[in-house]
């Protein structure tokens, strides 16, 4: 089992624990909030595997780019591009399988996840990924192929 089907089996056990009956109110104090929201294009192609009995999972990179502005003191500071690792589940993931390719401008919501690894030299390495639960497809449909004039 690779650590995405590790992953699911927790979250799905977490889906299943969350059914008690609670208010916002009442947790407010007691809860805590990690929520991303970023708009963004895609950097390659997504890669889909299927684990799992079939469940599918797209990853992908977006770039966030802050423009570049001047100070009053006339100093510039220039663009700066961030790049997010993006995982979608399911039929969000069957999604991106069938519509999203580099460059297009996407709209995701999700949360922050961090992972760690050993390398091939056994140092360990943190990997952060963004695990989308909701995706919009910023960029217009491409025209289909052109009606023939005349008819």
């Amino acid at each position: 089992m690779d650590f995405y089907e590790k992953e699911e089996v927790k979250r799905a056990k977490c889906l299943e624990n969350d059914g008690k009956s609670s208010t916002f109110a009442d947790n407010i104090y007691s809860t805590t909030m990690n929520k991303v929201m970023l708009i963004g294009n895609v950097g390659k192609e997504p890669e889909i595997k299927y684990i799992d009995k079939g469940l599918c999972v797209a990853s992908l990179t977006l770039a966030t780019t802050e423009r570049g502005y001047t100070l009053q003191n006339g100093t510039e500071v220039p663009e700066r591009t961030e790049w997010h690792n993006v995982v979608l589940w399911r039929g969000l993931a069957e999604i991106v399988e069938k519509y999203v390719h580099k460059g297009d401008k996407l709209f995701i919501e999700g949360q922050i996840h961090t992972r760690t690894y050993d390398d091939r030299n056994g140092i360990k390495r943190y990997v952060t990924e963004i695990w989308a639960e909701s995706l919009e497809m910023l960029t217009p449909k491409q025209q289909t192929a052109a009606v023939p004039s005349g008819q």
